[in-house]
């Protein structure tokens, strides 16, 4: 149960998997495409980048975490950060087809608290964030998810990039406010389209953003 009441509950059917708010599918095994695809964007250009530091927000399935993983190095480091313990239980379980492996990963380092405490202590800590804890600016989850879309949440993540780091959202739907939000923080912003099921489903935003004076 999330801190403000909703109920999530982890459903398995055939061997998929549905988080579900409320009733409400959230995410699933069967539509994962943009989720892999948002790691790629934001890992992608820091592989070569020695040590390299990444955050996650939000644990889901582990698709994200295992896409990261495969765009990293080996000396790279991830946190992911995941506020509700049945989730990262949900993934720990053996039982499960979910990202058990991923997380036994020694590059991985899983922090039971909200993404936000770890953005505000980490300043210029990471090459790239990858913030995937809802269903984009307007929270399905948890009501306390809009700050991190907000101008101060905005302002918080940019201080924990290093200069030329990237920060990346995933969304359901478009939201021309918040990309000029983003920009009138200062961030150059680009939004990659993508299939949930890779060539077919409803259509998912990628927002890749950096600092508009990187190259």
């Amino acid at each position: 149960m999330a801190p403000d009441g909703t109920v999530l509950t982890l459903h398995e059917h055939d061997g998929d998997y549905v988080i579900r708010v409320d009733g409400v599918e959230l995410m699933s095994s069967r539509r994962h495409a943009s989720e892999e695809r948002l790691a790629e964007l934001a890992c992608l250009p820091t592989r070569h980048t020695p040590g390299a530091q990444v955050l996650i927000g939000g644990l889901g399935l582990g698709f994200t975490l295992r896409a990261a993983l495969r765009c990293l190095a080996r000396d790279a480091r991830v946190v992911v950060a995941e506020l509700l313990p049945e989730v990262i239980a949900w993934n720990e379980n053996p039982s499960f087809s979910l990202a058990r492996e991923a997380l036994a990963d020694p590059r991985v380092a899983v922090r039971q608290i909200d993404v936000a405490c770890v953005l505000t202590e980490s300043q210029g800590v990471f090459d790239a964030i990858m913030l995937d804890v809802d269903n984009g600016p307007d929270p399905l989850t948890t009501a306390g998810n809009a700050r991190l879309y907000g101008d101060e949440g905005i302002a918080t993540t940019i201080a924990a990039l290093r200069p030329e780091g990237r920060l990346a959202y995933w969304s359901a739907h478009a939201d021309p406010e918040f990309e000029r939000r983003l920009r009138r923080a200062g961030l150059a912003v680009g939004v990659t389209k993508v299939r949930a099921h890779g060539s077919r489903g409803p259509w998912h935003r990628m927002l890749v953003a950096h600092r508009a004076e990187q190259p």
